[in-house]
């Protein structure tokens, strides 16, 4: 009880704090003056050629890559990306969860400027409640990111997405911006947008986003698993969900800078049940309420010493129910409460001009209480966990050649208010990363990396109906091998660039967590079992055409073979499918652009059984996106058409997706 109210005490202050930031600082601040000269404006025709990130994959998305596919959330956005699986259990506010390279999303973190998106309580993050507006970039990393100058948890996991939020670019002469949008379509979707960007001195700004989401979510589908052409209607999947954050940014240099971000997310939501003998009835329902406040400062000096220092407080409201659960409760009423508290520093220092030293600390304390009007979760042992986390990394440029290097201890001390805790956990995960040149000019490059990661189960898997306390159940350890190429190359031709990337991987997973039935389906018994090894072949290609008299073509090909098998049943783990392909091409005629994307997936296993297949697919989306200045306010009118071909398939078994929808855009930014 002490350590929570010590905690809400805290996000109280740093709330406070923050608010009292974005209201007053403001105030004080207008009475500066600035001084600034009016360049002329210069238009570039040509779009440049993409950086390929070579020491570890990397492939982003960026504002513009947005515009062209229909994607409203996080989950939409990185659908494309090689390696990339998505869990999505149908509707508009179905869950969305993302693996990398067959790894599962527990071995995924996801960082918002940097900072990580924890979840302590149940490991996986929702990116479907991640909405893009306010997001300028996103980038997902196998390994790590590149910069060692990062938080420990940045190299504490297999694969890393981060989440760069809209920074403001603002001059005395244009002081602010505002961006107003609304995304409408089928299934009673409506979302209005709105940004206002706010330059206060020559080192002050603040951005304010807001958004509201609602949907009916009923849509017409045909269970593709039965093989019945019957129509019914998917219902319980409807959503409300309103987000604002707003961010405080004081920028003197590249190198001293200070952010401050509040983040506040609100949703109801129905849960879609699995459709089974026919039946898609569902009163299950979700509802969450997030809070996080996070500040960073980052600061270089003459000599090449850097300093960043993040600080984060989170708090987690959820509330699930299923009135139609047998038991002699009335149903299910399972509400949360996740809290956690979180401190990062990091220092680099650059031996020379080719090698710099890192070491970097965190600490977080995470806590979770539960509670059940119904009585349907007992034995709970309302778990607590400190985790200490640090490393130290080296990068290192010899001639040609690139070395990275970086050694992370973990350490994971776990208490309980009933039963018995988890004992501690001391953990050392090695990574080395390198690059080779093999000419003189840069085009092609050659890497490889290895790394060895582990997962700590999460507090449901160790404690969540467990009888006695602690399941005990031990970490999932991952060793991650790489091989590949990068090239890259722009043309004076008719084409303006060509970029290649090919790796070759092989995952090996020991430890294994699963969830194994027993008697009482609902009550998992979760244990360590077998291993998994995993092989596979990521392959991008992304090209454009010259721009010639207003017209330009663009195309981006995505290819991945996982071969990934219980080593113990040799059968591929369920839900990753063989072989996968995104496919998107577009043409522009100067403001006009028409796009169309095609994602196609081989079938998958949904039980690790030869005969548990779900079947393949082919999804096409079409998007017609005009821009356009009308009173010196910049407009973009869109209209999309997803499923165009009215698909009929599942990506989880049992829940069928959207067949043929629509949406229309508009955007304006003053």
């Amino acid at each position: 009880m002490k350590i929570k109210a010590a905690l809400n005490i805290c996000a109280r202050c740093i709330a406070g704090m923050a608010l009292a930031c974005l209201i007053f600082v403001p105030k004080l601040l207008f009475a500066q003056t600035d001084s600034a000269k009016k360049l002329k404006e210069v238009k570039i025709k040509e779009t440049p050629v993409p950086q390929v990130q070579t020491i570890t994959p990397e492939q982003q998305v960026n504002t513009a890559d947005l515009n062209r596919v229909n994607a409203i959330n996080v989950a939409d956005a990185v659908r494309d990306f090689s390696g990339v699986n998505i869990k999505d259990y149908g509707g508009i506010g179905g869950l969305k969860t993302v693996s990398v390279r067959g790894l599962g999303a527990d071995h995924l973190v996801v960082l918002y400027d940097g900072v990580a998106i924890n979840d302590a309580e149940n490991g996986q993050i929702d990116l479907g409640k991640y909405n893009l507006n306010g997001i300028e970039q996103i980038i997902l990393y196998n390994a790590q990111p590149d910069n060692i100058l990062s938080p420990s948890r940045s190299f504490a996991s297999a694969s890393v997405i981060a989440i760069k939020p809209v920074q403001p670019h603002l001059t005395v002469l244009k002081p602010f911006k505002v961006v107003a949008g609304v995304n409408g379509g089928s299934f009673g979707f409506i979302n209005p947008y709105l940004q206002w960007q706010q330059r206060l001195s020559d080192r002050w700004s603040y951005v304010v986003n807001g958004y509201l989401e609602s949907a009916t979510g009923r849509y017409k589908f045909k269970n593709p698993e039965d093989g019945s052409d019957t129509l019914q209607t998917r219902t319980n999947a409807d959503i409300h969900d309103q987000r604002i954050d707003g961010s405080l940014y004081w920028f003197k240099n590249d190198s001293n800078k200070f952010s401050l971000h509040i983040n506040y997310y609100n949703s109801d939501r129905g849960l879609p049940a699995a459709v089974i003998n026919y039946n898609p009835y569902s009163g299950q329902r979700l509802w969450n309420q997030d809070f996080f406040a996070q500040a960073g400062y980052m600061h270089t000096w003459n000599d090449g010493l850097q300093l960043l220092l993040n600080t984060k407080l989170s708090r987690e409201y959820t509330r699930y129910i299923d009135p139609a659960y047998q038991n002699n409760n009335g149903g299910i009423d399972d509400r949360y409460t996740q809290r956690e508290f979180y401190q990062s520093a990091a220092l680099a220092y650059h031996i020379t001009s080719t090698w710099q030293v890192s070491y970097a600390g965190d600490i977080a304390l995470s806590t979770v209480g539960a509670e059940s009007p119904t009585n349907s979760i007992s034995n709970y042992a309302f778990p607590s966990r400190f985790t200490l986390q640090e490393v130290l990394a080296s990068k290192l440029i010899l001639n040609r050649w690139r070395f990275e290097g970086d050694l992370l201890h973990s350490y994971v001390n776990e208490w309980v208010q009933y039963g018995k805790a988890t004992p501690d956990q001391n953990v050392l995960s090695p990574t080395l990363m390198t690059t080779f040149q093999p000419f003189a000019q840069p085009d092609l490059q050659l890497r490889a990396f290895y790394k060895d990661i582990f997962r700590e189960p999460t507090l449901d898997e160790q404690y969540l109906f467990a009888p006695l306390g602690s399941r005990n159940v031990q970490p999932e350890f991952a060793r991650q091998f790489d091989l590949g190429i990068a090239y890259r190359k722009a043309f004076d031709s008719f084409l303006g660039y060509l970029t290649l990337t090919i790796d070759g991987y092989y995952n090996r997973v020991t430890n294994k967590i699963v969830d194994l039935p027993q008697q009482n389906p609902d009550i998992p018994s979760v244990i360590n079992i077998g291993a998994a090894d995993i092989k596979g072949v990521d392959v991008g290609i992304k090209t454009q055409t010259r721009q010639s008299s207003g017209w330009r073509g663009l195309l981006s090909v995505n290819y991945t073979y996982q071969y990934a098998i219980d080593t113990a049943l040799k059968l591929q783990i369920p839900y990753i499918p063989r072989n996968s392909v995104a496919f998107n091409a577009g043409v522009e005629y100067r403001d006009l652009g028409l796009y169309y994307n095609q994602i196609i997936s081989s079938s998958r296993l949904y039980l690790e059984d030869i005969n548990s297949q779900v079947s393949g697919y082919a999804v096409g989306d079409l998007a017609l996106v005009y821009k356009c200045i009308i009173s010196k306010k910049a407009m973009t009118f869109s209209a999309h058409i997803n499923n165009l071909f009215n698909q009929q398939y599942s990506i989880v078994r049992s829940f069928p997706m959207p067949g043929r929808s629509y949406l229309l855009s508009f955007q304006i930014t003053i």
